[in-house]
Parts: structure tokens; C-alpha cells; sequence
């Protein structure tokens, strides 16, 4: 147990090194270190919203819009099927979570509910395929027939929103360049997200809470908008109202001829003729393709650029535009501007999100942790120092040593994750401090049993650590079950403390079992003592 070949020594030494380096820029202030030579580590711990301050926002997805999106997707399936298959039919329209028409006539019955049948097929939910379930149910009475969506389609919906919506907002924010945000569902509904060091949360809101759906309708060819806006718009058509208050709404039909999903990228600009800020848009192959076989078929008509149900422009097609891209404009600021690049860029999110809690946590609040945090660590420091060296004296010492070995392999980590910081977090670190020296002391203790029993000094210590061993990976091991279990089954601040108790148990396994054992091992060679210094 106290022989290590040359090779063992240098990794070791290697790694505490490597861990002192990537610890030392968070002694300094950010200001020192963006200051030094490239070749020096500058990565810094990156600090909670509770250590740093920041913005913090608790969104829900609304379910109303939700059901009201499915049911008019619904709407519109069940009217290109009908239309497909030349069934005559009246009243199709919205009824809360359902569809329903009539039939012009009833005989048409079983060939309409054959041919709507597709919508009610089962839909797999389960992992790897397991468990169906309907997401419509169809029913008929007297040539009326409703196409309702099932609570569990709703709910699966529901889940499915959030799952992705948890994607879309990391893209955003991360476009944004926000640094470390913290976005993770809570519950089934709801979205938490924390933003350290940005206190001005009006930005983020305006990012966040936009749906950014964009699409691209062609202008209606039945009815005029004078009509449209006495007597409603045609079957098919759908009035937009302009994002300017002074621009009249534009009739266009309901069937969005592009969608977001078809974008290949989205930059701010500048025009060229008026150096007003608009944005440039790049489509996809399969969009490219179609837009320009729209432009080709629809020279004269104009097209409407909606966003969120409002359009932003409705210029005239001019000529077929077979480029593939083209620009937004609008009465955009350069910031607007900005923000539309980000959000289209980042895709829409499938439903409406609604802030239900709002909060900026001032940055002397994080100072006032951040020194508590280093006071109690201090103590801890302190307390563990004047016991060890009390109780085990030189042997104490060594402990002590390679308990700062061990912090600074901790933060070290942390730093090159990079984990982020948070007050539960320190809680964390300082529970290792007291962890890292419990170690020493169960093999500290089993020295002394064997040098009681008339073991040499060199035997003894070898006895020490090869019995302490599997007493000491056990505690270990059961401590790392326990956080693993926290960081799965918690959130927030309970995976920060999590994450710091994982690298503090993994840290100090090394430190016991390595680093403390090699200091021995060197003293030991060097000395050889006659007895054992316990």
C-alpha cells in the first residue's frame, strides 16, 4: 500500500496541480483576470442567481390556447378530408375542444366516419413504443358529427409543450448570450427560469413570453376586405391585424403557405436604400422551393408576414423570387430588430406562455451569501485544523494538507464543468470539508489499533490503510447513492447541493487514498520512523 511507481506519482501530483491552476482565477476579481496573458486559465466559477442576483421568471404554458390551436388544426384536417373525398357537409365549426358539422346528406354517414377515421387512430405515448392512446374520438347522431379531443391526448399534448418549449428557451437564451441560465420544468405545467446577473428582466420577458410563430399567407382572392370586415371573411380567409396601430388588417387566407419551421436562418440588417433596420431571412431547401413556386404562380397578389397572429408586412409580389431569402421590414429599432433575428431563429414555441411569478434578486443580497458562505467555511477550516493537528499531530498535519489539496481540486472542477454555484451549493462544500477528514480519521484510527497490537511503524500504517479501505468506500459509496438520488428526483437548488456533495465525495476518495497515502509513503522513505507518530 505505500510503494507507488513513478508513474502513479507524477499522475497524481498532476492532477492537484491541475486542480491548484484551474482554481486560482477565482481568487482574483474579473477584472484582474481578463487582464492576464491568453495562455492563462481565465474560467471563472460561474455564481447562482442566489449568490449573483438576477432575474427570475416562472412561466406556464396556457392550455387554453393550447386546445384552441389543437382544435383548429383539428378543424382544418377535417375539412381537407371532406374535401378530398367530395362528402357535401354544413356548420363546420369550433365547439369547445371538438369539431363538429352536418351533413348535407345523412347518407353519407359511414363514408364520412371511414374516411375521418385516420384522426382517431391510436398515437404511441409509452418509452420504447409501449401504451396508446386516442387522441380523438369521433361520434355521429342523426348525420351530425363531432371529432372530440380526449383528455389524454390533451394532457400528452400539454407534457409535449413543455418538453419542447424547455428547448426553444435555451435557444433563445443562449442567442441571447446570457450567461449559465437555469431553465428546467416544474410540475407538468410550468417552466422555471433563472437568468444570473441580469436584473432587467423587460428584455428577457419580450423574449420568453413570445410564441413567435411566423407564417406566410397568400392574400384571399374571394370577397374584399370592406366585406370581410361588415359581414366576416370568406370561408378559408382570415382577417390579420397590422403590429402599427395606424395600418389596416390585411385579408389573407387561413392556410399559412410557409411556416418558421421552414426557415434556414435570420439575421439583423440594415437596408441598403433606406438604412432602416429590417431583418434577413434565409428558407430551407424544401421552403426556397416553395416560396418560389408561390412567388412564380402569384405575381400581383401581395403576402402577408404574420407573426403571432399580427402581421408585420404585406408587400406586393413583384416578381418570382427564386433566391431562396429575403428581408422583413417594418418600423423595426435595431434592438427589435435583434430580438426578431433571435426569436425566429430559435423557433416558435407550440403554445402560449404565461408569466405567473417575477422576481430580480439585487446582487448585495448575493454578497451578503457569498460572505456567509465563506465565514462558515472558514470556521469549519479552522475547527477541522485545531482538531486533527490536536489529535493526530504530525499525521494531522499531513491530513490538513491534503485537505486543501482537496478544496482546490473541488472548486477546480466546478470551475471546468462548469457547474454553477449556488448557496446550497457552498452548503455543499463545506459539508466535504468535514467529509474529506473523516476519511483520515477512520485510517488515522486504525493505525493506532495496529500499532497497539505490536505491529512495527511501517506495517502498522500499511495495515491502516488496506483495512480502512472498504469501511471508507462503503460510506462513500452509500453518501454518492444518496446524491445521485438527490440530483435526479430534485431541482434547483437541491442539484446544486447535489452536484457539490458528488465532486466533494469523488474528490476526497482520491485525496484519502492517494494523496494522503503518497505524503505518508514520501515521509516513511524518507524517515523511517521507529514508531508510529499517532
Amino acid at each position: 500500500m505505500l510503494y507507488f511507481p513513478r508513474w502513479s506519482i507524477v499522475l497524481i501530483v498532476l492532477a492537484v496541480l491541475g486542480g491548484v491552476v484551474a482554481c486560482i482565477p477565482n481568487l482574483f476579481s474579473a477584472q484582474t483576470v481578463a487582464s492576464w496573458p491568453t495562455w492563462l486559465p481565465r474560467e471563472q466559477i460561474a455564481l447562482g442567481l442566489d449568490l449573483r442576483g438576477g432575474a427570475h421568471l416562472l412561466l406556464e404554458v396556457n392550455r387554453e390556447s393550447l386546445v384552441k390551436d389543437r382544435v383548429e388544426t383539428l378543424t382544418g384536417d377535417v375539412r381537407q378530408i371532406l374535401r378530398d373525398e367530395r362528402i357535401g357537409y354544413r356548420g363546420l365549426g369550433e365547439r369547445g375542444e371538438a369539431a363538429s358539422f352536418t351533413l348535407r346528406n345523412p347518407e353519407d354517414a359511414d363514408r364520412a366516419m371511414n374516411a375521418l377515421e385516420p384522426l382517431a387512430a391510436p398515437i404511441q405515448t409509452g418509452l420504447f413504443g409501449q401504451g396508446t392512446i386516442s387522441e380523438v374520438e369521433l361520434s355521429e347522431n342523426n348525420g351530425r358529427i363531432t371529432a372530440t379531443l380526449t383528455e389524454q391526448g390533451l394532457n400528452t399534448r400539454l407534457r409535449a409543450a413543455v418538453t419542447q418549449s424547455l428547448d426553444v428557451l435555451n435557444r433563445r437564451l443562449n442567442a441571447l448570450g446570457t450567461t449559465e441560465p437555469s431553465i428546467q420544468a416544474e410540475g407538468t405545467q410550468r417552466i422555471l427560469v433563472q437568468v444570473p446577473g441580469l436584473e432587467d428582466t423587460a428584455q428577457l420577458k419580450d423574449i420568453l413570453g413570445r410564441t413567435a410563430r411566423m407564417t406566410f399567407h397568400m392574400e384571399c382572392t374571394e370577397g374584399n376586405i370592406t366585406e370581410a370586415l361588415q359581414l366576416g371573411p370568406p370561408p378559408g380567409c382570415e382577417l390579420f391585424e397590422s403590429t402599427e396601430e395606424d395600418e389596416p388588417p390585411v385579408l389573407a387566407e387561413t392556410r399559412a403557405l410557409l411556416s418558421g419551421d421552414d426557415l434556414a436562418d435570420a439575421q439583423p440588417a440594415f437596408d441598403q436604400q433606406t438604412n432602416q433596420p429590417v431583418v434577413t431571412f434565409r428558407f430551407n431547401a424544401r421552403g426556397g422551393r416553395l416560396f418560389a413556386d408561390a412567388t412564380q404562380q402569384n405575381v400581383g397578389r401581395r403576402f402577408a408576414v404574420v407573426l403571432d397572429d399580427k402581421y408585420i408586412t404585406a408587400p406586393v409580389i413583384r416578381s418570382a423570387i427564386l433566391g431562396g431569402s429575403g428581408q422583413i421590414e417594418g418600423n423595426f429599432t435595431v434592438e427589435s430588430a435583434q430580438n426578431l433575428a433571435v426569436l425566429l431563429r430559435a423557433g416558435a414555441l407550440p403554445a402560449d406562455l404565461e408569466i405567473v411569478e417575477e422576481r430580480t434578486v439585487g446582487p448585495s443580497l448575493g454578497r451578503d451569501s457569498i460572505e456567509a458562505g465563506r465565514i462558515a467555511a472558514m470556521i469549519g477550516i479552522v475547527g477541522v485544523v485545531i482538531f486533527m493537528v490536536a489529535a493526530y499531530g504530525l499525521m494531522g498535519v499531513f491530513s490538513i494538507a491534503a485537505l486543501f489539496a482537496n478544496m482546490a481540486l473541488v472548486f477546480g472542477i466546478i470551475t471546468v464543468i462548469p457547474a454553477t454555484l449556488t448557496l446550497p451549493g457552498i452548503a455543499g462544500i463545506v459539508l466535504t470539508v468535514g467529509m474529506a477528514v473523516d476519511s483520515n480519521v477512520l485510517i488515522f484510527e486504525r493505525i493506532r489499533e495496529e500499532a497497539r497490537l505490536g505491529r512495527s511503524a511501517i506495517n502498522a500504517i500499511e495495515a491502516g490503510f488496506s483495512r480502512a479501505l472498504g469501511t471508507i468506500v462503503d460510506a462513500n459509496v452509500t453518501t454518492l447513492i444518496a446524491a445521485s438520488a438527490l440530483f435526479a428526483l430534485g431541482s434547483g437548488p437541491i442539484r446544486g447541493f447535489a452536484v457539490t456533495l458528488a465532486i466533494g465525495i469523488m474528490t476526497t476518495m482520491f485525496t484519502a487514498f492517494l494523496l494522503t497515502r503518497l505524503i505518508i509513503a514520501t515521509w516513511v522513505r524518507q524517515r523511517r520512523p521507529k514508531a508510529v507518530p499517532l
